[in-house]
Formats: structure tokens, sequence, C-alpha cells
């Protein structure tokens, strides 16, 4: 499991990337526990909440760049 501040560490293409990753992960969770090949719901909370945390950090460093005027 990723810690906040190690995610804060990583540059913003590195967290796109990582979200990107997480969703896909979400997807074919999603799929196998459609089709009755795992019970995956608990792993499934998991990597909806590290895809959030990655959210979070992104939308962080868009509102300190738009109070920069960048």
């Amino acid at each position: 499991m990723t810690d906040i501040s190690e995610l804060r560490e990583l540059g913003a293409e590195d967290l796109r990337q990582r979200a990107g990753e997480l969703d896909d992960q979400v997807f074919r969770l999603r799929i196998q526990k459609s089709m009755g090949q795992t019970d995956a719901a608990n792993k499934m909370r998991q990597l909806r909440r590290q895809r959030a945390r990655v959210m979070t950090v992104l939308r962080e460093r868009e509102l300190a760049d738009a109070a920069e005027g960048r």
C-alpha cells in the first residue's frame, strides 16, 4: 500500500500513469467479479482508495499551480 507522502514525491506524469494503472486493475477485477472468478471486493476497495489518493495529490498540485499563477 502506497503512503500519501510517497505519492507526493512522484512527478505529475508518474501520478497520471499510476492512476491509469489503478483504473485498469479495478476494471479487470470488476470483470472477474462479474464472472464469478474471484471475491475481489476488498482488493477493489483498496485499489479505489489508492486511486483516490493519487487523484488528490494531482488536484493539490493543480490548485497550487493555479494559486501561483502558472
